[in-house]
């Protein structure tokens, strides 16, 4: 008889809070590390992590410092080191890349991007679609890598948004209708027959993490 496939459980997290989240669309700069506040929540979501049974094998991270800064103390807490892969980078906002929300809201292309994201794509940048194609890539990818266990991914927001709701079945033109906090963690099961969303946005108790 064959053997059962066994699934990977992928615990995404979006990095800390930094000085400019919420304000500034910061995109792949370099530079932006994260606000005491956000090393706090790094530090209480590594913990959050450390308690869960079994322990993850592996902590993956973008390459930007404020992913890899929120993976430093899980890599810590769990005693593996940090691996980087840009799959797992932000989008590429092209020619919107640093520039302060507030002025982006006011442009046409704004309702395309909260309404139809299937649609747009940044100047000069990466569209949501190709965002979406290459974060479930990258997801399968290490799930493949890691069949049966479970393993940390650090991201950014829109990518692990666009890659959530796809698993569930949801049209991307509605993702952003789903919230994504800081150091908030996302847990998906992938590898064994269909993905299974177990929990999006936690930001309280892991201890749940089963499928029923």
């Amino acid at each position: 008889m064959p053997s059962v496939k066994k699934p990977t459980l992928l615990l995404l997290v979006r990095h800390g809070t930094t000085a400019t989240t919420g304000t500034i669309l910061p995109g792949r700069a370099p530079g932006l590390h994260l606000a005491p506040r956000g090393e706090e929540q790094a530090i209480a979501v590594a913990e959050r992590l450390a308690s869960l049974k079994p322990t993850p094998v592996a902590v993956y991270a973008s390459p930007l410092e404020r992913t890899r800064e929120t993976a430093a103390p899980i890599a810590r807490a769990l005693g593996r080191k940090i691996v980087s892969d840009r799959g797992l980078l932000e989008c590429d906002f092209g020619d919107w890349t640093g520039k302060n929300l507030s002025v982006l809201r006011r442009k046409r292309e704004w309702a395309a991007v909260q309404h139809a994201p299937s649609t747009f794509t940044f100047p000069n940048g990466e569209s949501f679609s190709a965002m979406q194609r290459r974060m479930l890539d990258t997801l399968e990818r290490l799930a493949a890598r890691h069949a049966g266990k479970s393993v940390v991914v650090v991201s950014h927001a829109d990518p692990i948004k666009a890659a959530v709701t796809a698993l569930q079945g949801v049209p991307l033109d509605l993702f952003q209708r789903t919230v994504i906090s800081t150091c908030s963690v996302s847990a998906v099961l992938l590898g064994a027959g269909a993905p299974v969303v177990l929990s999006v946005n936690n930001t309280g108790s892991l201890s749940e993490l089963r499928p029923s």
